[in-house]
């Protein structure tokens, strides 16, 4: 309980008898009886008290009886106790002892009593609650204070350890001021506490003195904050004095307790590494319309983490703005705006993109546009694709009449793109295809074309070039019944997949190095494996694990390889025997160096987005030469986020080459072992603050001569989409479904980006309209809804009689050919583009936004635009959308809300997904609008086109953690499954719901899930530390107590009898004291009065009595 408010006065009493107190009995009496207040209640009573200045009335008797000729320790032992107590809650209480004149008087008590064990004690906690001002410990340390301070801990003692515990705490306190740092390096202190841990370590056993080595380290944590702290821990072998003694606290589960805090320091006190690049920019460069063709790093600094630390040191960290604060507050920004940011007369030009409006649908040719026209102006679409065009390359007269006659494209000898020639690496596995063959090796190869010029032998310089074209054709020839003869012995149907289809579309795609081979997997297809893939379990302290041999490296560089075995950007390098061997150069790869540095571990270094340098996360690459049955470990070290899904149960998939042809071509959630944590590494050139995290992973290949691929989540290229769209539009029944697929644009790599338009074919103009348009970071959402609507299902059918679907599946084409994870070829991220998108730069958003500008400018803005997205570091399926009110309600705006007029039914979609759809989450949809959004597709759509329902869906790169897929990782099947109940979600939006939720529909869709109740989107925190902190964790104030109150526990005895032996004799402190709660012990034995006499005083001093709660 707590006092009530009425006994202010007696308090206020108590303190300033407590200052004017002329005699020992009084002061310890009122001494007490705030002692016994203080401690039955809780913290509030001593903020109260510090309110009502308590802090100041102990200061002030403490500097009267300090001050005296022959100071009275009877007094001041209890007083000083107290205020220990005291000001540790006190935050200004640095500040006030300086203004009191205490902190010197208490440092002078200190050297006066180093020989008396409970006065030095008690000194030091005053001391240690008095730095929680800056210019306080400054003071203490001008004043050699850290010199007397340091000489009271010595090495390993078995008496008067509460003393020795007191003193290396109050060293560490004065530790967080550089000054302080600066003078203990300069004195070589960081030696000595590292010597001291040793011994106390090597002599204390399996539970003595725990608290002892728990505050050494706190110290040297606290000296290492800065650069020179640093240096001199590692010139002093801190590193491998910290890494042996953790090794033996492993062997002892009552020492664990050091483990972690040993571990976080040797993290932050590991070296500044570079990563071992040459540039940090991209592999993939690519000359930008209108700009300079150079992108230059930014000049090397010396540490850029101490240094930022450094900064730190003596100011709070200035803290991230609120997510409140990120809201938009002005309502003229989240209202409608209806101008467009370009002239009308631009707008006509997208008319053509709605072929449904202009045509008799009876007459309608059903046949999709031309991509690309092999001539320049042989047809309309060529014509309006030319006008949209901002950026094209063209080719050569022979490379287009190539083109035309075998729908290969040459890769370019020049010039930073090229078209890619893709070679199939199936057609190196004939040789040993026959899978019952011991010598079957799977293995891909550098070129078809190669292979077989070699064995025919090169051509003369002065053969003629139809000739060389002759030999081209029948190269071509063989290499297709290379491949009907591999597709019809081990060749799986998967639906909407045609492997010879899809290297005609891989044929005409644009890539910055001109990819010349295709990976398999995107070649062969992919069927979901049989069953779901439940999430993996987190192995007990994995990091740690894995932090201890990354530390081993450091301790131990001669058992480190360091061989370099696969580089994106040198093409000549000699792979080792008997390594794995890497490759990455092929559509949606990413991998730019692997470096081997033991017999089975790799560290895996990202390319950055085209054009940048940063943004690496994605990983897709191909790995062969494996020992079968072999734990393999990969390190993916320069990844950018500070937290990852691989942390919650993620894995990475693995394609196995062998099991394809063996009938199981399956993408599979692969690797064990598997965290997510900072590391030590550093851009190569110097980009500053810039932290870099590590994924680490184990893998064991099942077959020795097997090819494996690797990738971040389950690829889907550029080329896999033009297939399919082509394979749709072949599988509809024309006379049912409207489909035509069209350009909207050439992206910047001359690749075009298509828009797809679906309905029924109804035989009058007669139904209602709705146009969505999609962007698909999570493209086998979009495959799902593209095949569903394309279907025959009766759901699909009663939707195209509806709406009419206005699809782009792909807007950033040239990024995903090029293996990016965020930007597009311009550096920049697309999402961020919408409101004001270049349309030199960034072709596709400017088309996109023209086109929904058009749909407005005739009366036919979209009833719903969906962009889909995929989440890193989210669980489940969610939507984001955008709500004025809402937004105005969380953010604290001062405007009335009640008068604002919302329509209710940009939820209809979120809650209908939420009946219908397994992985879908109501309760993680947010619809707040942030100011860090405002140029999002989302917000910019919401709030320019006046598009009610406009959504980003998101979908988790893991899994669920609610539903019927708790607990599992979301494959192709249930992503795709996801696009389908995205489009069951639309029949919410009809008027007729009766006539629609018919017999013939109702029973194809599953409306009895519901997602449990999850109010916290985002993760909990990691079981280990992703991060090394450069804070320690704050002292507990009722350990300090509790040294306190142990302490006194102690002085049953008269103080003057305790001077014998160094800093006097006492018996150890004992885990059972260590652990009292905040108990009155102020007083020696003979002082202590009973409980009648404590309420006849307190009576006496406040006559309504209420000060006693």
């Amino acid at each position: 309980m707590t006092a009530p408010l009425s006994s202010s006065s007696g308090l206020e009493v108590l303190l300033s008898t407590l200052q004017n107190a002329g005699d020992v009995e009084s002061t310890l009496t009122i001494l007490n009886v705030l002692d016994e207040l203080l401690s039955a209640g809780t913290d509030r009573r001593i903020h109260y008290m510090i309110s009502k200045g308590g802090s100041e009335a102990l200061l002030s008797a403490l500097v009267t009886t300090a001050r005296s000729f022959s100071p009275n320790y009877t007094l001041l032992l209890p007083l000083l106790h107290l205020l220990a107590k005291v000001g540790q809650r006190d935050r200004r209480i640095g500040m006030k002892a300086d203004e009191a004149g205490a902190v010197l008087l208490t440092l002078n008590l200190l050297r006066k009593n180093d020989q008396h064990a409970n006065r030095a004690a008690a000194c030091l906690w005053v001391i240690q609650v008095f730095c929680s001002s800056v210019s306080t410990a400054n003071q203490i340390g001008e004043n050699q204070g850290l010199d007397v301070i340091y000489r009271l801990i010595p090495h390993y003692a078995t008496k008067n350890q509460h003393t020795i515990k007191a003193a290396i705490d109050a060293f560490a306190a004065l530790l967080c001021t550089k000054a302080n740092v600066c003078w203990v390096v300069s004195k070589g202190y960081i030696f000595g506490l590292l010597r001291l841990y040793e011994d106390w370590h090597s002599n204390g056993g399996q539970h003595d003195a725990i608290p002892i080595r728990y505050s050494l380290l706190r110290c040297l944590h606290k000296v290492t904050n800065s650069t020179a702290g640093r240096q001199a821990f590692m010139l002093h072998g801190g590193i491998r004095v910290l890494y042996e003694s953790t090794q033996t606290c492993l062997l002892c589960k009552g020492l664990e307790s050091l483990v972690e805090p040993s571990l976080q320091l040797m993290r932050k006190c590991l070296p500044t590494t570079p990563l071992p690049l040459t540039s940090d920019q991209s592999a993939y460069t690519f000359p930008l319309p209108g700009r300079a063709h150079t992108v230059p790093d930014i000049e090397p600094e010396a540490d850029m983490r101490s240094e930022a630390s450094d900064d730190d040191e003596e100011a709070e960290d200035n803290p991230k703005p609120d997510y409140d604060d990120d809201l938009e507050t002005d309502p003229n920004k989240l209202r409608f705006c209806p101008d467009p940011d370009r002239p009308n007369e631009l707008l006509p030009q997208y008319s053509r993109l709605c072929p449904e409006l202009s045509h008799d649908f009876q007459e309608l040719d059903l046949s999709s546009e031309s991509e690309e026209g092999s001539t320049s102006s042989s047809s309309s679409s060529d014509d309006e694709a030319v006008l949209l065009n901002t950026c094209s390359f063209g080719s050569s007269r022979r490379d287009r009449r190539r083109s035309s006659a075998s729908g290969d494209w040459s890769t370019s000898s020049s010039g930073s793109h090229s078209e890619t020639e893709p070679d199939t690496a199936a057609a190196s596995y004939l040789k040993a295809c026959d899978l019952h063959s011991d010598s079957s090796i799977l293995s891909t190869s550098p070129s078809f074309r190669t292979m077989v010029r070699e064995a025919r032998g090169k051509a003369p310089p002065g053969q003629r070039g139809d000739e060389l074209d002759d030999e081209e054709d029948a190269e071509e020839s063989h290499h297709g019944t290379m491949i009907d003869t591999l597709l019809q012995r081990h060749g799986v149907c998967i639906p909407h997949h045609e492997p010879r289809l899809y290297r005609a579309a891989a044929a005409k795609t644009k890539s910055i190095p001109g990819f010349s081979i295709l990976a398999f997997p995107d070649f062969w297809g992919h069927l979901p494996p049989p069953g779901h893939e439940p999430m993996a379990p987190r192995k007990p302290h994995v990091q740690r694990q894995k932090v201890f041999e990354d530390v081993q490296r450091f301790l131990n560089p001669d058992d480190i390889m360091d061989q370099v075995v696969f580089d994106l950007e040198d093409s000549s390098l000699q792979c080792p025997p008997d390594s794995l061997r890497f490759y990455s150069k092929f559509e949606c790869g990413n991998l730019r160096k692997a470096v081997q540095v033991r017999r089975y571990e790799y560290d895996l270094i990202l390319n950055a987005d085209a054009n940048c340098n940063q943004h690496t996360q994605w990983f897709y690459f191909e790995v062969s030469n494996m020992v079968p049955s072999t734990p393999y470990r990969f390190n993916v070290i320069n990844c950018e986020k500070s937290n990852s899904q691989f942390n919650y149960g993620m894995q990475p998939v693995l394609y196995s080459v062998r099991e394809a042809l063996e009938g199981r071509p399956h993408w599979v959630r692969s690797g064990t072992e598997i965290c997510y944590y900072r590391n030590h590494y550093c851009p190569a050139r110097g980009r500053r603050r810039t932290t870099f995290y590590t994924l680490t992973f184990t893998v064991a290949f099942k077959h020795s001569e097997d090819v494996c691929y690797l990738a971040y989540h389950y690829p889907y290229t550029y080329s896999a989409l033009k297939a399919n769209l082509k394979l749709l539009q072949r599988s509809v029944d024309p006379t049912k479904v409207f489909f035509q697929q069209q350009v909207l644009c050439s992206t910047l790599a001359g690749n075009v980006c298509p828009v797809v338009t679906i309905t029924a074919c109804p035989a009058s103009r007669s139904w209602r309209d709705m146009h969505q348009l999609r962007e698909s970071n999570a493209s086998w959402v979009m495959k799902g809804t593209l095949e569903f609507l394309c279907s025959s299902d009766p759901v699909a059918q009663s939707l195209r009689e509806a709406f009419i679907f206005k699809i782009i599946p792909m807007l950033n084409p040239d990024g995903v050919i090029n293996g990016t994870n965020r930007c597009d070829l311009n550096g920049e991220d697309l999402n961020r583009q919408w409101s004001k998108p270049d349309p030199v730069l960034s072709p596709t958003i400017y088309h996109t936004k023209g086109f929904l500008y058009y749909l407005n400018s005739i009366g036919r803005t979209p009833l719903v635009f969906c962009d889909y997205h995929g989440h890193s570091r989210k669980k489940n399926v969610f939507l984001y959308g955008c709500s004025l009110k809402e937004t105005l309600w969380q953010s604290g705006s001062s405007v009335n809300t009640m008068g604002l007029k919302e329509d209710p039914g940009y939820r209809t979609i979120s809650k209908t997904l939420d009946s219908i759809a397994p992985a879908f989450s109501f309760n993680s949809c947010n619809y707040l609008v942030e100011k860090s959004r405002s140029s999002t597709a989302r917000v910019v759509v919401w709030r320019e086109m006046g598009v009610l329902r406009s959504y980003t869906m998101e979908s988790t790169h893991n899994g669920c953690d609610q539903g019927i897929y708790k607990g599992l990782q979301t494959g192709t099947r249930e992503l795709q499954e996801m696009g389908l109940k995205f489009c069951h979600s639309l029949l919410s939006l009809t008027k007729n719901m009766k006539a629609l939720y018919s017999t013939r529909t109702i029973n194809h869709i599953d409306l009895d899930h519901k997602s449990h109740n999850c109010f916290e989107d985002d993760e909990p925190p990691c079981v280990e530390q992703i991060e090394y902190s450069t804070d320690w964790p704050l002292y507990n104030g009722t350990d300090l107590d509790s040294d306190v109150n142990s302490n006194m526990a102690r002085a049953d005895e008269k103080e003057e009898d305790n001077d014998e032996g160094h800093r006097g004799g006492m018996a150890n402190r004992s885990n059972g004291q260590s652990q009292q709660s905040m108990k009155s012990y102020l007083f020696p034995h003979p002082m202590r009065q009973t409980s009648s006499e404590k309420r006849s005083m307190c009576n006496s001093v406040s006559a309504n009595g209420q000060i006693m709660s």
